[in-house]
């Protein structure tokens, strides 16, 4: 059942440096997507429309999407948590509107109550205009189930769990489920579980794993998913991201790797990855530090 190919959403200029404890400029950021979509990516997270308050490195959102120089095939994703940050990513012209909107759940009850204050039912209750809103402007709307394999407050999380929050996504008509290992505990077998429960209700083109390399395992469980048919991926070019619930640890697992990993099985990607190292190379620069990417490393190494 493994793939031929695979898609890889680029999740680093929304999730990679939201995650960042230093900002970068909104030019870096445009830059970083030109790269992205110069090396072949065509799925790729731009920014978050959230509460500057609250998550200052993404301020910068309007900038950072009127500034983007689109490419016909790509997809440009946006995290809009509410309505209020759907009413903003919608307050643009057409032509800077986001292709897809993302919205997140968690599949922990701890990981709702401690976070948003809210259960998980009442969380997606909140997701159901945004959805609705989304689609009669003719976009759409991907969800991330966090928490899917483990939690920071309650510990393991079953595949029960998963698929209660997959049931209620589909339930208010969200598009496109994936299932995110947020503090990066899972392994294969356990992954596999809660894909498979993911799969009883979304097609196999619109179930994708996000993959956290906190414990070392993300590779390992992205190729558990190809065992299963999964072929659609979050990743992070440099590794951008921290984990926020394990400090120090790794965060996002790199698109490099990712990449280098699909070339080794023969699977197609249409990325190149000299050119996905030199976009990691350049936001490292930004960032003041090497990039996580073993990969990347091993390739800036060899290139002397």
């Amino acid at each position: 059942m493994v793939p031929s190919q695979v898609k890889l959403v680029d999740v680093g200029p929304r999730d990679g440096l939201q995650n960042e404890k230093q900002s970068v400029a909104a030019a870096d950021k445009i830059e970083l997507v030109h790269r992205l979509q110069a090396a072949g990516l065509r799925e790729i997270e731009v920014t978050s429309y959230v509460s500057p308050k609250w998550v200052p490195q993404m301020a910068d959102n309007a900038q950072v999407m009127a500034g983007i120089r689109r490419e016909a095939g790509v997809r440009y994703s946006v995290l809009t948590p509410n309505m209020k940050g759907l009413d903003a990513a919608l307050a643009a012209p057409r032509e800077q509107w986001p292709d897809e909107v993302v919205v997140f759940g968690a599949a922990s009850e701890a990981f709702s109550q401690r976070n948003i204050n809210c259960s998980v039912e009442e969380s997606i209750e909140r997701f159901a205009p945004v959805v609705a809103a989304a689609h009669q402007h003719g976009i759409k709307v991907r969800s991330a189930i966090s928490c899917a394999l483990g939690c920071p407050y309650q510990g393991e999380v079953t595949p029960d769990e998963v698929e209660r929050v997959v049931r209620l996504m589909k339930g208010i008509g969200v598009d496109h489920c994936g299932v995110a290992d947020t503090i990066g505990v899972g392994t294969p077998r356990r992954v596999q579980a809660a894909m498979e429960r993911a799969l009883k209700h979304y097609a196999m083109g619109e179930v994708s794993g996000h993959f956290h390399d906190t414990y070392g395992q993300a590779l390992s469980n992205i190729y558990a998913c190809l065992e299963i048919g999964v072929a659609t991926f979050d990743a992070s070019v440099a590794g951008l991201g921290g984990c926020p619930y394990a400090k120090g640890a790794t965060g996002n697992v790199a698109t490099e790797d990712v990449v280098y990993l699909m070339n080794g099985l023969g699977i197609e990607t249409g990325i190149d990855l000299d050119r996905l190292v030199d976009a990691g190379k350049f936001i490292s620069d930004a960032l003041g530090r090497p990039p996580a990417s073993r990969v990347a490393r091993a390739v800036l190494a060899k290139r002397g």
